[in-house]
């Protein structure tokens, strides 16, 4: 019997904020991540990544964590194993270069369903509608699937979790209600991605959610100098939250993790905002304590 070959893929979820939305570059119109094999001129796997994004995309590379090995034996075809290394970054937009190549695309085109700013979303309850019959259908384990389903999307009285994005996803895989599985029910949702692109991002998004709560990443998102308001938005973006406004503020007071910069903001239209910019020792010391997000008020 010949064993499948193997060979490594590197894989980058560029994330950036831009006007209130969390945005992912893409390449091939939207339908893949940025990714390029490791190959043997790589000093490193990061020098590796690097270079498969300058080329396909031309966008520079800032923060950079390592994120997941994806090494299922079904992944790769003709006689391939593929063994993907995926990586997070945060950057700051930068238009993309003509040519109809690479995009920016807004994370909840591929994840509608993750968008709760403005309260559960239409098609969040149409997806736990279809979800709960899935669970019900004439098959063993139909109290377990329940279950899953009631944690993972916030039903009967579960709260909801924003970090279970990866969660919600394999479930939606599971019922057939994602593209990618392959299957043809009445109803797809989100725009599809080439492989398993979508649940690396899936799992970026998880990652990212949580990282906010703990450590300042968020700073690698946003401007030299802004607002407390632009802060609390982008922190919405990412969790797909709405933030309660007091909370929130009194939680940055406390982690001390910003000075005033002795600006103010020049939007027309209201009272001008103070400017503000992250103090780098006190980021470079010490971590967010913040375990919870200060959601707002129902």
């Amino acid at each position: 019997m010949t064993e499948a070959r193997v060979h490594a893929e590197l894989i980058a979820v560029l994330t950036a904020l831009t006007n209130d939305a969390p945005r992912v570059m893409t390449v091939r119109m939207g339908a893949a991540l940025p990714s390029g094999p490791f190959e043997n001129g790589h000093r490193t796997l990061q020098g590796g990544l690097n270079s498969w994004v300058r080329a396909q995309t031309g966008h520079p590379v800032g923060y950079l964590e390592q994120l997941y090995t994806f090494a299922d034996r079904d992944r790769g075809f003709d006689g391939e194993r593929t063994i993907s290394i995926s990586y997070l970054g945060l950057v700051r937009e930068q238009p993309p270069p003509g040519g109809g190549g690479p995009l920016w695309k807004d994370w909840y085109t591929y994840f509608p369903w993750e968008d709760l700013r403005e309260g559960r979303p239409e098609i969040l309850e149409q997806v736990s509608e279809l979800m709960m019959q899935w669970a019900m259908s004439e098959r063993p384990g139909r109290a377990e699937r329940r279950q899953r389903i009631r944690f993972a999307f916030g039903m009967d009285g579960m709260a909801w979790n924003e970090e279970l994005v990866l969660q919600r996803f394999e479930l939606m895989y599971e019922a057939g209600l994602i593209a990618e599985a392959g299957q043809t029910p009445a109803f797809w949702f989100g725009k599809p991605m080439a492989a398993d692109h979508r649940r690396i991002l899936a799992t970026a998004i998880a990652r990212l959610r949580a990282k906010i709560k703990y450590r300042p990443v968020i700073f690698e998102l946003m401007p030299e100098s802004f607002t407390l308001l632009q802060l609390q938005k982008c922190v919405e973006a990412l969790a797909g939250l709405k933030l309660h406004k007091p909370n929130f503020r009194r939680q940055i007071d406390q982690q001390n993790l910003i000075e005033e910069t002795g600006g103010t903001s020049d939007k027309a239209g209201g009272r001008p905002a103070r400017l503000y910019r992250y103090r780098h020792v006190i980021v470079e010391e010490r971590a967010l304590t913040l375990s919870r997000l200060p959601l707002a008020r129902s």
